[in-house]
């Protein structure tokens, strides 16, 4: 098929990964990138041997641009779709998908009326880990699944970011930049949330730049940084989900799925592949699911949905996805802030 044609919009750390996933793609063709920072933008453009750079205007009037590919800050993500959506572009967004449920619905809205399609990271449940342990699981290899448990904390990505607040404000937090990854694992997995009840806390009010040229910088938090909630599923499944940024101990991808017959470890969910294992009543060791080799990284996701455009075909990192996952996300917030359960009706279906 022909390329789509792709702008980048938004330079920043997380670009780079996409650069060197879509530059060696067939589905897409890198078209031009741009960000606030013009220097920024034109460097990016230098490094990644893209033709056009410059700012948001500029590529969304370039007329072989055909899909906006938004790595923006988590604030902007929904002004950002909307101007490309005006602009008849379609769209796929950095997790979160909106900062509210408010912004993904009216993203979703206007994308429908324009006639383009949207989609959302993360995209790693496309990659082989993933895709490996959802077989294990829709062919009934541990049996009927019942719930999950779910484990992301460590000390805070403020250690290593060199520009870090973005991700301890409003759409940050380890519930809003890490959660997405579990989350939209469980949805793959188990289908949409129905009920959610949670606990949150702030375990400090500022945090020190660890590295880069601003560290021993001080900044405020201003969202909770240890989120556990306990989610139930439209398929009668329930998962327990625990994500934080206090924890001096650093522990990554805790992701097991306990079915009739069996557990399910299933990979790091920020991963495109690692191992699967599973281990039945009775057995003393774990045993290994054979995963396939894959040369996934992130930025398949925008490929996908590049295909869609194309073939008319269902994609599977969808804007619906990534929507439901923000409204999950917003109700386990408002949840630790009523201490209250909240009922949620969502009209993704997997």
């Amino acid at each position: 098929m022909k390329p789509v044609g792709v702008a980048v919009v938004g330079c920043g750390t997380i670009s780079h990964q996409y650069f060197t996933t879509l530059a060696a793609r067939p589905e897409v063709r890198i078209i031009a990138c741009a960000d606030l920072d013009l220097d920024r933008a034109a460097k990016v453009a230098l490094d990644h041997a893209v033709p056009v750079h410059g700012d948001l205007a500029t590529v969304l009037a370039h007329p072989e641009v055909e899909l906006v590919v938004n790595l923006t800050i988590p604030a902007a993500h929904a002004p950002v779709a909307l101007a490309a959506i005006q602009a008849g572009k379609h769209v796929y967004t950095e997790k979160p998908f909106a900062a509210t449920p408010a912004e993904a619905a009216e993203v979703l809205a206007r994308a429908s009326a324009a006639g383009v399609l949207t989609g959302g990271a993360p995209d790693t449940f496309l990659g082989a880990g993933l895709r490996t342990a959802a077989r294990v699981v829709s062919d009934s290899v541990i049996g009927d699944p019942l719930s999950a448990i779910v484990l992301m904390q460590g000390p805070g990505p403020h250690r290593w970011h060199p520009d870090p607040e973005f991700l301890f404000g409003p759409g940050g937090g380890p519930l809003f930049d890490m959660g997405p990854y579990y989350l939209t694992a469980l949805a793959v997995l188990f289908g949409p949330v129905t009920r959610v009840n949670a606990t949150a806390r702030k375990g400090f009010t500022e945090r020190v730049i660890g590295q880069g040229p601003r560290a021993g910088q001080t900044f405020p938090v201003e969202v909770a940084t240890h989120v556990t909630a306990l989610l139930e599923y439209a398929g009668g499944q329930v998962a327990t989900v625990v994500f934080s940024f206090d924890s001096p101990l650093s522990r990554q991808g805790f992701f097991e799925i306990t079915g009739t017959t069996a557990t399910l470890a299933a990979p790091n969910p920020n991963k495109f592949t690692g191992p699967v294992q599973i281990r039945r009543a009775g057995d003393s060791e774990w045993t290994d699911i054979p995963v396939p080799e894959a040369d996934d990284g992130r930025g398949i996701g925008v490929c996908d949905l590049a295909r869609a455009i194309r073939t008319g075909e269902r994609h599977r990192a969808s804007g619906e996805l990534a929507a439901h996952v923000v409204d999950v996300m917003a109700a386990i917030q408002e949840s630790a802030e009523r201490s209250a359960i909240i009922e949620l009706s969502s009209p993704w279906r997997p």
